[in-house]
C-alpha cells in the first residue's frame, strides 16, 4: 500500500521518499520538501483540506490533492 502525506495522523511523522516534481509546486520544493525530509502533519482543517505541515521546521499548509502526490514512509 502507497503510504502519502495525506494518510498521516496528527502528530504522526513520515520521510519523503517521491513524488513527481512536474505535479509538486516549485514553492514546496523551496520550502524543503524533498525526499529524505521528515514531514510531520501538524492538524487539518475542516473537511481535512488543506492539511497544516512541519517540513524540516518549515510550517506549510498545502490541499489533500497535492499531500496525496508526495509518497512518504511512517517513522514510528
Amino acid at each position: 500500500m502507497k503510504l502519502t502525506v495525506a494518510s498521516l495522523k496528527k502528530g504522526q511523522r513520515g520521510i519523503i521518499k517521491q513524488f513527481a516534481h512536474d505535479q509538486i509546486p516549485l514553492k514546496l520544493l523551496e520550502m524543503g520538501c524533498l525526499p529524505g525530509n521528515e514531514v510531520e502533519l501538524v492538524q487539518t482543517a475542516p473537511f481535512k483540506d488543506p492539511l497544516y505541515l512541519n517540513v524540516n521546521g518549515s510550517h506549510l499548509a498545502i490541499r489533500k490533492e497535492t499531500a496525496l502526490l508526495i509518497e512518504i514512509e511512517v517513522i514510528e
